[in-house]
């Protein structure tokens, strides 16, 4: 999963915002420090749709001047939980009971924030009929994506 930043310097940092997720912002003194903040910004406001309930916005193709912001693979797992519950029509209740535990360990799961482990989210989308695939490539392809 990845997001199209757009870097502006201002005042000597480097401003960094997305077409994709309105609510997002950061700021960095260079620009591997501005795109490295980034991706927390990206899980904060990913986690702010998560929380609504609301749909996570799909990512459009990167502008000329733009840079990819990749999320890390736990974090992907989760919102495409996240997404498997809306598109169960499914509420944290309803993952507790599937799952067979408690409340707070569903929160966990869903929460980017929370370092799960990937196998408790990849059981969890087992549950819902989903499944994790990761892949590697390397950093030069990432970059020409």
């Amino acid at each position: 999963m990845r997001y199209a930043v757009k870097l502006v310097e201002a005042d000597g940092a480097f401003v960094a915002t997305c077409r994709d997720l309105p609510s997002f912002n950061s700021v960095g003194d260079t620009v591997e420090e501005a795109l490295r903040e980034s991706v927390d910004a990206i899980a904060l406001s990913l986690q702010g749709y998560m929380d609504a309930r609301e749909p996570i916005p799909v990512a459009t193709d990167k502008k000329r001047g733009e840079h990819w912001v990749y999320l890390p693979a736990l974090d992907v797992a989760k919102v495409g939980l996240y997404q498997a519950m809306l598109a169960k029509a499914l509420r944290k209740s309803d993952l507790v009971r599937l799952l067979g535990v408690h409340g707070p360990q569903v929160d966990r799961l869903l929460d980017l924030a929370h370092k799960s482990k990937l196998e408790q989210v990849d059981d969890a989308l087992g549950k819902l009929g989903y499944r994790v695939q990761v892949t590697v490539e390397p950093m030069t392809a990432r970059r020409a994506a």
